[in-house]
This record gives structure tokens, C-alpha cells and sequence, in this order.
């Protein structure tokens, strides 16, 4: 028996959560669970909370296994998991200021989504950035404001003339209060919901969403709409990794790169429109199926932008690799020790670029990736110029994917109605463009949401982001951030 497994065995399992087993544990044993997180035997998922209970999603990789455990509140209190497990840190945060819950033993206590602004006629001390100790240091105060159209967050800088000693970032200027407006929606109106937490990853959040809706309910999508799912997720991939690769070479000042990514990243989103019907693909993927089909039109235009790509991409490539100045700025920059990545699981291409092997689709394969075959690509160097090429690798994966799907698209139906109403929970884990966003789902017996815990890959790859620009001067900021290419959204909820 695996030591996640044998942690669900020492509590009481929930009679109704889906695929994976979800248990109610003593306090003894949520601890425990903490020290098999600091021993790195499991990993964390996610941290969340409801009324009366603390939930945490736990995997293990051999054997392969995703389980919950939750412990009760006592008098407003659970124990610390971040006290001996820093990733839980800012999750335990954010629970404190969503639910009034304080995890006891914390050492940082300080709010994180709160702003200040939630406690009508509070005073609220300012925000305590971290100390830093030392000779001839000065701080720089970045945001929340940027230049150009970009999501509010605070860079806290500390350096040494120009390199950075410490950086600490302030989130939570985006929250939105998604998981409280999800409360008593019917289950069509909170998918579009999920389907706005990050613009960028619309289809990831929507295809994971549907999933844990159909987890609950016990009931797989036809076959056709699963095919155009993960073809919707391949082309909001390509759409995004054309985007960043060229965005990361103009913040190296090197925009030829970024204009013709730039091209290729609108005739990819040129191409779901014409498939689709929306250039996001916005809500096409509903609980059961999807909402929109592919005709022969729109077929086409997908393979015509897959030709343009086969042709295009390679020779961008090779401009990339070959421009010594684009390498010096790339290579050994912002650099993500394996080590660092492992304790925070980080998913996505920060994750795969640090030696991480995991993916969703190929982890915990869903349909139809577990029929596809696909290559994971891995690098070890953890730098700015390695995450470039995991998305590189990415993009050439994606096009076959593509061109697999198109090749074996099944007919039938594309949506299945939903089982009659009922108290159940669901689960899924969506490979998205970032990495590996989770939603976790409770259902009223009148089908509506009782609760919903929707956790971008943001939230462990934002702390990775302050240890990576350590050492490296306050100018490669924009490289480095722009090659994590964090959520704000998604992590400010």
C-alpha cells in the first residue's frame, strides 16, 4: 500500500466523491499527512476550506494516486500544513481571508488576498513585506500598476546595486470572489463562470470543470466530444506557447521573434474561430459534451493553419538557437534549482524545464489522451532558455495532436444529458497550457453548486518566480516573469 493510500485508510471515506477517494481524518493524522509532504513522499495538490471543514489534495507518483483528506474546524481553527510544508503557506493564507479559518502554528499569518478593504471600519495595518538584512541594499517598488495592458501585482525588490537579493511579489488585487458567486449556481451558469477564472485558459478550466461535473455524476462525454475537447485544448495550447515564446525574445529586445510568433499566434486563434465559433473557444465546452461542432469548413481552416505552422515554425526556431545575443540573455538566466521545483510541484512548462516529468494528460490520463501518443518533453537546466524550448517542444507535440485528432475523429452525439439531480462530489485534473489546473466539486441534491475549488498552476509557480530572479540583475526581470508567464487571475480568483 502507498503512503497516500494509506493515509485515506486511516479516515472516513465520503460516500459520494469521484474518481478519486476523498476522507474525513483527525487532526493527529492531517498532521501526519503534513510530515509525509515535508519527507516528499507525496505532494501538494491544492488547499481549500468550506464551512465547517479544511480540505487537501494530495498525489503520489508510484504508485500513481490523487486523494483529499479534510479535517473539521474547531473553534475556527485546523493545523498548520505551511508550518512544515512552505507551499501550503499561501493557500493557508487565503483561507484565512475567505473563511475566517486560522490554521494554528503558522508562521506567517499576514493576509493575502485581503487588501485591507474587506472589514467595514477595521483598521488594518499596512502590508509587512519580508526584512531584509544586509549592507548597501535598496529596495525598488514594482506595480501594482504596469506599463501596457497587463494585471496588477507588486514586485517588492530588494538588490544590491543592480542584482536582486530578495523579491517578494503581493497578489490578490484581481480577486473576484469566483468560489462565493459559484454557491447556488445551476450547474451551466458556473461552467461559463469557470471558463472566465483566466481568459488565456478558458477551454482548461472549462474542459475541467465539465470533467468533475461528470466525475460526480458518474458518466463519461460522448466519444466525438471528447475528441473536440482536447482538440479545442491543443489549439488554445499552440495560441498560447506562439504568444509566449515570442513575447519572452521581445523582452530580450528582440522583437523580429515576437512579431512572427505574434502572426502565428493569431492564425491560430483565426483557425478556432472558423472551427468554433469564438477565438477563445469560450464556452464551447459544457458539462456533458460541448456546445459547438466541427464542420468541413472548419476542418479546413484548422489543417490550412497547420500547414502554415509546419512551414513557419521551424525557421523561427532556428532563428531563436542561432542569434548570439538572444542566448546571452536566455541562457543561465532565472535559473529554477530541481530541488526548489520538486518541494513546490510546479506543473507546466516551469515545471518540465527543472527536470519534472509530470503532465496530466500522461499522469492521470484522460480522454482521449489516453489513446494519443504524445512526447513529454523534459529539460534540467531550469533557466529562462529551457523554458523557451519546453514550449518550443510543446508546440511541435500539440500540431501532431492535432493532426491525430482531425485523423480520428469519431461521429455521434456531442452531448449527454445529465443524471437526474443529487448530492455528489467530482474531481478532475486538466493538463492546461500552464501546467495542471484542478477543480474540486461539490453539488447540492437540487444539481446546483454547494461548492467549487477551482487551483491554477499559478499558485505553486508564483513563489518559484521570486527564487529564480535571486542573483540576477533587476533588468532580467521581464525575461524571467514573462517566461513563467503567471496567472494573476487564475491565482487571485
Amino acid at each position: 500500500m502507498g503512503v497516500l493510500a494509506s493515509l485515506l485508510d486511516l479516515g472516513e471515506l465520503a460516500p459520494a466523491h469521484r474518481p478519486w477517494p476523498r476522507a474525513l481524518v483527525s487532526p493527529h493524522d492531517w498532521r501526519l499527512a503534513g510530515e509525509r509532504l515535508a519527507a516528499g513522499e507525496i505532494a501538494l495538490l491544492g488547499l481549500w476550506a468550506d464551512e465547517a471543514l479544511v480540505h487537501m489534495a494530495l498525489v503520489e507518483t508510484e504508485p500513481a494516486q490523487i486523494g483529499v483528506v479534510s479535517v473539521a474546524v474547531v473553534n475556527g481553527r485546523y493545523p498548520s500544513i505551511g508550518r512544515v510544508h512552505p507551499p501550503a503557506v499561501r493557500p493557508e493564507r487565503a483561507v484565512r481571508d475567505l473563511h475566517g479559518l486560522d490554521a494554528e502554528g503558522a508562521g506567517d499569518t499576514r493576509p493575502w488576498l485581503d487588501h485591507g478593504k474587506w472589514r467595514d471600519g477595521a483598521a488594518q495595518e499596512p502590508y509587512r513585506f519580508l526584512p531584509v538584512e544586509g549592507e548597501s541594499l535598496h529596495e525598488i517598488p514594482v506595480g501594482p500598476v504596469h506599463a501596457g495592458i497587463i494585471e496588477p501585482g507588486h514586485f517588492r525588490f530588494t538588490a544590491n546595486g543592480e542584482t536582486v537579493v530578495r523579491l517578494e511579489a503581493r497578489l490578490g488585487f484581481v480577486h473576484k470572489g469566483i468560489e462565493a458567486l459559484m454557491r447556488g449556481m445551476a450547474l451551466d451558469r458556473a461552467a461559463q463562470l469557470a471558463g472566465r477564472v483566466s481568459g488565456d485558459s478558458t477551454v482548461a478550466y472549462a474542459f475541467a470543470f465539465a470533467r468533475a461535473a461528470e466525475a460526480a455524476f458518474d458518466i463519461e462525454a460522448p466519444a466525438r466530444a471528447q475528441c473536440l475537447r482536447a482538440l479545442m485544448a491543443e489549439l488554445e495550447r499552440l495560441a498560447n506557447h506562439f504568444g509566449d515564446i515570442g513575447a519572452i525574445c521581445n523582452d530580450a529586445a528582440f522583437a523580429l521573434m515576437h512579431s512572427h510568433c505574434g502572426a502565428l499566434r493569431e492564425r491560430a486563434l483565426r483557425a478556432a474561430e472558423a472551427a468554433f465559433g469564438h477565438r477563445l473557444m469560450r464556452d464551447r465546452i459544457v458539462p456533458g459534451g460541448v456546445a459547438a461542432d466541427l464542420t468541413a469548413e472548419g476542418r479546413s481552416a484548422i489543417e490550412a493553419f497547420l500547414a502554415l505552422a509546419r512551414r513557419r515554425f521551424p525557421a523561427l526556431i532556428e532563428v531563436y538557437d542561432s542569434t548570439a545575443s538572444l542566448q546571452d540573455r536566455t541562457v543561465g538566466t532565472g535559473r529554477v534549482a530541481a530541488d526548489l521545483s520538486s518541494l513546490w510541484r510546479a506543473g507546466g512548462y516551469v515545471g518540465r524545464a527543472s527536470g519534472s516529468t509530470f503532465d496530466a494528460r500522461r499522469a492521470f490520463p484522460y480522454s482521449p489522451y489516453d489513446a494519443l501518443p504524445f512526447e513529454v518533453p523534459v529539460r534540467h537546466e531550469g533557466d529562462v532558455n529551457a523554458r523557451v524550448w519546453i514550449r518550443i517542444r510543446e508546440v511541435e507535440a500539440s500540431l501532431g495532436l492535432i493532426e491525430t485528432l482531425l485523423q480520428r475523429l469519431p461521429q455521434g452525439p456531442l452531448r449527454h444529458d445529465l443524471p437526474t439531480p443529487r448530492a455528489v462530489e467530482g474531481m478532475a485534473l486538466v493538463e492546461g497550457f500552464r501546467g495542471d489546473i484542478l477543480v474540486w466539486l461539490r453539488l447540492s441534491a437540487d444539481g446546483t453548486v454547494a461548492r467549487c475549488h477551482l487551483r491554477d498552476p499559478s499558485w505553486f509557480q508564483w513563489p518559484l518566480l521570486e527564487a529564480a530572479i535571486e542573483g540576477n540583475i533587476v533588468a532580467d526581470f521581464p525575461l524571467c516573469n514573462k517566461s513563467f508567464n503567471c496567472s494573476y487571475s487564475g491565482h487571485d480568483l
